[in-house]
């Protein structure tokens, strides 16, 4: 029993020191700029910041700027925040006790005496901070190494797949589906995979003519090169690179900050679909995870090179950027929609709705970490052989 203890304890401590040091770089560049977006906005807005800190918990090191602002690195590297001047705590609810007693010159520089635009403002700016270094890492790669693509042709079909069922054969070349074109087969991939269910008209080039075929995506578990298992919509066809097959297109700054533009919105966008697919039965919820999954995909991705985990970064950011912006009282969205009510009601919540709002918040929040640490455990093969 004990040597299968430190069996496990072994196979953990490899799993954290190959992924701890990706997982930080990631998880930093995506943390400091959705801050620095609450940050420069407050700055602007004449709002005094007290604290802009990596992590939470006991402060590690830090410093103070010119303004009287401390930047400090804290011990548990799972976040941020940026504390205003009229803030009760890191969430930055407020103490109306507090807020009451300051003088007309500290209500000058506290948060909660803006008024209800640069307030929203200040909170919206972390999520499209977000968003914007998304685009522009896109862009950057897009700019500087850009667009890799392969024909849509179909090498292999599965016997008694959806796609053998639809009539797929060899040769076939995929070029649009739903009446949109296909430049790819990645873009062809990237609705079929979140689409399982779902039926769809596929336009294919055989030979010297043209046809339209009909096929639904399956839900299936397919497992990676690095042995991760996802659940996906798959129609049973495979693609065989040959020399010159992919492809890659220089792009202009301006082509490639609309192409960043496009990749935001696709993780946006098949985000979105994957929960609404949850709630329809299409999708599991078994692939939300948490920051030990996050963890060991930066670890796997830091293993293919530099650019694919800068580019991981930017999918990790737009993810975080959308989470943050979700309605729920904690999270930036639950301010967002704290001050609508404001602004319908013509005066703030009172006080106990907000901290019965932030309960509310807080206790979703720690369900959905939870949860997704269930499914770390039976999906991350280091952690699931230490928990046996």
């Amino acid at each position: 029993m004990f040597d299968y203890f430190l069996h496990g304890l072994n196979t953990l401590s490899h799993g954290v020191v190959g992924y701890i040091i990706p997982f930080l770089f990631v998880l930093t560049i995506v943390v400091f700029f959705h801050e620095l977006g609450h940050f420069l906005v407050a700055r602007l807005a004449g709002v005094k910041v007290l604290t802009f800190s990596l992590g939470f918990g006991p402060e590690l090191c830090g410093f103070n700027d010119r303004r009287g602002t401390r930047w400090k690195i804290s011990a548990i590297p799972l976040g941020g925040y940026v504390k205003f001047f009229g803030d009760d705590t890191e969430a930055s609810t407020p103490s109306n006790a507090t807020l009451a007693t300051m003088s007309e010159e500290e209500r000058n520089f506290s948060f909660h005496h803006k008024k209800v635009g640069p307030r929203a403002a200040i909170v919206a700016a972390g999520p499209i901070a977000n968003f914007i270094l998304a685009i522009v890492i896109f862009a950057a790669l897009f700019t500087f190494f850009g667009k890799p693509s392969t024909t849509a042709r179909v090498d292999v079909v599965q016997e008694g797949s959806a796609a053998a069922a639809a009539g797929f054969k060899a040769g076939d070349i995929v070029t649009a589906i739903d009446g949109n074109a296909i430049d790819s087969f990645t873009a062809m991939q990237r609705i079929v995979v979140g689409e399982a269910g779902r039926t769809h008209s596929f336009t294919v080039k055989r030979g010297d003519s043209s046809l339209v075929l009909s096929a639904t995506p399956e839900l299936k578990e397919v497992t990676d090169s690095f042995g991760n298992v996802h659940r996906m919509g798959q129609l049973g066809i495979q693609r065989t690179n040959s020399p010159g097959d992919v492809t890659t297109e220089r792009v202009d700054p301006a082509t490639a900050l609309w192409l960043g533009v496009k990749e935001t919105w696709f993780v946006v966008d098949s985000t979105l679909s994957y929960i609404g697919n949850i709630f329809t039965g299409r999708a599991s919820p078994d692939q939300i995870g948490g920051p030990i999954r996050i963890a060991q995909i930066s670890g796997q991705v830091a293993t293919l090179g530099l650019m694919p985990l800068i580019h991981l970064a930017a999918v990790l950011s737009v993810s975080i950027g959308l989470l943050n912006l979700f309605p729920v009282p904690l999270l930036d969205g639950g301010h967002l929609l704290f001050y609508a009510a404001e602004v319908l009601r013509g005066r703030p919540l009172s006080e106990r709705s907000q901290e019965y709002g932030f309960r509310v918040g807080l206790a979703l929040v720690l369900m959905l970490m939870v949860f997704a640490f269930y499914n770390d455990v039976h999906q991350v093969p280091w952690l699931k052989s230490f928990f046996g």
